[in-house]
């Protein structure tokens, strides 16, 4: 087994919780969300639900991730492009106001969630 690949048990908690923490402040983004729900224009209500549903989502991934780090073949990746897209994004369309607020923190959960897969060895997933 190469030394990249050999699993530090120190390293696996830290990228464990730092997931755990993503997933910890995800669900209280949703908690959020939902109780804005009720003073959001109808015309904005299918799309604030829709991103309160998707806080909701991203918290169980990112819980999924630090409980079975090594098991979750895709969801690393897949986390990881959604985050380092919008985080991106962000900076095309700065002028906006979401996406000034919402951007850095997109980019943040891209680098952390980049930093567990590394500290837990994610990619070993696909091996099992």
């Amino acid at each position: 087994m190469a030394a990249f690949d050999r699993i530090d048990g120190i390293a696996d908690g830290i990228g464990r919780a730092l997931m755990g923490l993503a997933g910890i402040a995800a669900g209280f983004a949703l908690i959020e969300a939902l109780w804005s729900l009720g003073s959001v224009p109808a015309e904005t209500l299918w799309i604030e639900l829709w991103r309160a549903l998707g806080y909701g989502v991203f918290s169980l991934l990112y819980f999924m991730l630090a409980l079975r780090p090594r098991r979750a073949a895709g969801i690393w990746e897949v986390s990881f492009f959604h985050k380092a897209a919008l985080g991106v994004s962000a900076l095309f369309i700065a002028d906006n106001a979401e996406a000034a607020a919402a951007g850095p923190v997109d980019a943040g959960l891209a680098a952390a969630t980049l930093v567990a897969y590394g500290l837990t060895r994610g990619w070993r997933s696909w091996q099992s």
